[in-house]
């Protein structure tokens, strides 16, 4: 067994690694950016060596630099993780000449199943259900037109070397294919340096589910069941969970063993996962093959209480797979949140900068834990006060929980976004909370087109009604109490005796869009010290009371306890709208804003006028911290609605900014090449 491995990544999935090493015994080397100099996974490490400036091309890309740490700090073997290196071909093969082991498959299988084109072929010759297209690289978008009406519309445009949505779309006519094959095209060359483009037929109403498979250098190969990942936003992977729950046992075993048979026709060596596009009649079609660790991969741990990345490690060293298929387990109900720096009220752009709190739920699970107890589980490589820089991936962690069943499931996620405090950027937590309350999400009828479907116009507030709106009011009003209770124990210090009494009236009044607030008439009873509170609303529909246990400290985000009888987390936040009396309540990822008041306060507040913001129609505002790559137009220059004005590059993504109507170009305020704030102005219209 190895005594010392190199992590060629950053982020989660490197303190992944750094987990299983530590409980094999194994010593760790990280590197590090300049980014990434005080991250989690630096300090985890037993050492770390820095690689270069904090864009990736210049740091994680460096096979060189990162051979020569491994040669430098002498660590026997590789790991790269997933992204970056971990499925380059040319970075496996000069491990194994430098005499380093790779935990990862052979370079061959890399070279076999990296290249779309190549791998669609082998899955042919291997008798593996293939989708039908054009599996030639195509020369030109014009070619890529003429090929897509060929096969019928609807087409995927694909980057051979493609991965992690980019270098993907989806073209339902000539103007989509001509736009898509330039943008994937260009994707492909920035994020892999391989700008070879395919199409192939898009199966409408399908689902998206992979194999999960695992071989060794003795031939043997099985698969770990299959991971149901159509929960996607841009093809990017929003919840999976393992199993699915739409497959039967026969399409599983079939798939199962497709996957295999596939694996073995390319000696397939390590942890690796056959991806699948299942239709509505559970016909499967191949996608391709991931060569390395997916991110979604502990949902397949939790359900078989395998640890992967352990038997990745067992296998580079040369060991032989100690189970056959048959011992493959298969219990519970495993589902994980992907929780990203993004803005899901913005249409979900990237949200970079300081981790003010960060506060994971209470965890049962452990990353390098190699069971199927029950429980919930956070991967992450961040730290409270930590950065989440632009130069890379939005995640900011996995949330990961395993059940009994799929309800079950789905009540432990809920409970332990509930419980999950991100402060400082914004987080994706609200979305994730809105799908998991969705009724066809519930009730497992979905596809990948189910957030385009749902959430065509965007994700807003209304998307997240709360069940019990009366709750948030009188969540609202007992935590007031806390700060009320303290105000007047410190008021008694220095007033003995003229302090005023406390009330039990108050009038809630919940902030709304432009002004359009709702008054709500509440009546508290406190209770004695220990004691539930007692909250009655007087709603529109009529009076509800709620007896409240809460369980909090004055300057705490999360606030635990019990509504008539019944346990719940939820969150606070005080100071919101640029109001310091403001409460921010957040439960299942509805968040009321309001202002808990004496009713002849609230008298005079609603006659307070409405401040509207200045108009910035004439403006075109960043939407996100980024970098501005391209400005595309200039001083006196006439520009239509829907021409492009602005390239602005983030996490890895590039974003254009169309021009929302005809207009001449007062003055560009922002140049190529400059570091954007969230709504910086970069043109200015007359």
């Amino acid at each position: 067994m190895f005594k010392k491995i190199l992590i060629a990544n950053r982020g989660e999935i490197a303190c992944r690694v750094i987990a299983t090493a530590r409980k094999m015994g194994i010593a760790t080397v990280a590197v590090y950016s300049d980014a990434d100099k005080q991250a989690r996974h630096v300090k985890l490490a037993d050492e770390a060596v820095r690689l270069g400036p904090p864009p990736s091309r210049e740091s994680y890309l460096l096979a060189d630099k990162i051979i020569e740490a491994a040669k430098q700090t002498g660590a026997e073997a590789i790991h790269p993780g997933y992204g970056f290196l971990s499925e380059n071909e040319a970075f496996a093969k000069r491990c194994e000449d430098e005499g380093i082991a790779f935990i990862g498959p052979k370079a061959h299988s890399i070279a076999a199943m990296g290249d779309k084109i190549a791998s669609k072929k082998l899955a042919l010759a291997a008798k593996v259900n293939t989708i039908p297209g054009y599996n030639d690289a195509i020369e030109s978008a014009e070619r890529a037109v003429q090929i897509a009406q060929g096969i019928g519309y609807p087409v995927m445009i694909k980057a051979s070397a493609g991965g992690g949505g980019k270098g993907l779309r989806v073209a339902f006519n000539d103007k989509e294919a001509l736009e898509g094959f330039s943008a994937c095209q260009n994707e492909a060359r920035n994020s892999f340096g391989d700008d070879r483009i395919f199409i192939e037929k898009f199966v409408e109403q399908p689902r998206h589910i992979e194999i999960q498979v695992l071989g060794d250098s003795f031939g043997n190969a099985v698969y770990l069941n299959e991971r149901e990942c159509s929960i996607q936003r841009r093809h990017q992977k929003v919840i999976e969970e393992a199993p699915s729950p739409f497959i039967s046992d026969a399409t599983r075993k079939a798939m199962g063993e497709q996957a295999v048979a596939l694996a073995k026709a390319v000696k397939y060596q390590s942890a690796g996962t056959v991806e699948f596009v299942v239709g509505k009649d559970q016909d499967f079609y191949f996608l391709e093959m991931n060569t390395r660790l997916q991110v979604e991969h502990p949902v397949t741990e939790l359900i078989t209480g395998l640890d992967l990345v352990e038997q990745m490690i067992r296998v580079a060293a040369g060991e032989k797979l100690a189970f056959t298929q048959a011992d493959v387990k298969r219990e519970g109900w495993a589902m994980e949140c992907r929780i990203n720096a993004e803005d899901p009220f913005r249409n979900f752009l990237p949200s970079t900068g300081r981790l003010v709190r960060f506060q994971p739920p209470a965890q049962d699970l452990q990353q390098s834990q190699a069971t199927t107890a029950l429980g919930v589980r956070v991967d992450t490589g961040v730290v409270d006060g930590g950065e989440i820089p632009m130069y890379y991936d939005s995640m900011i962690a996995k949330l990961i929980v395993h059940g009994k069943d799929r309800l079950d499931a789905i009540a432990r996620m809920r409970e332990a976004l509930n419980g999950f405090v991100i402060r400082g950027v914004q987080s994706s937590i609200p979305f994730q909370a809105a799908l998991l309350a969705h009724p066809k999400f519930q009730s497992g009828d979905f596809n990948t087109g189910f957030i385009a479907e749902h959430y065509a116009h965007g994700f807003s507030a209304a998307d997240v009604p709360h069940a019990d709106p009366g709750f948030l009011v009188a969540l609202a009003v007992c935590l007031n109490k806390f700060y009320r209770n303290r105000a007047r124990a410190l008021q008694g210090q220095f007033w003995e005796g003229n302090q005023r009494p406390p009330r039990s009236g108050f009038t809630v009044c919940t902030l709304g869009h432009a002004g359009d607030n709702q008054y709500v008439e509440t009546t508290l009873d406190e209770g004695a010290p220990g004691e539930a509170s007692r909250v009655t609303v007087h709603a529109a529909g009529g009076e509800r009371t709620y007896e409240l246990l809460l369980q909090h400290t004055l300057g705490e985000a999360r606030v635990t306890g019990q509504c008539n009888g019944q346990p719940f987390t939820a969150q606070l936040e005080r100071g919101r709208a640029h109001n310091p009396l403001v409460i921010r309540v957040i439960h299942n990822g509805t968040q009321l804003d309001a202002l808990v008041m004496h009713p002849r306060t609230a008298e005079l507040h609603r006659l307070m006028p409405y401040k509207a913001p200045p108009d910035m129609s004439k403006y075109v505002l960043s939407p996100m911290p980024g970098l501005l790559v391209q400005v595309a137009v200039q001083a006196g220059q006439e520009v239509k609605a829907g021409e492009r004005v602005a390239v602005i590059e983030a996490m890895k993504m590039e974003n254009v900014l169309f021009a929302s109507a005809d207009g001449v170009v007062k003055e560009v305020k922002a140049q190529k090449g400059d570091s954007l704030a969230v709504d910086q102005a970069i043109v200015e219209f007359e």
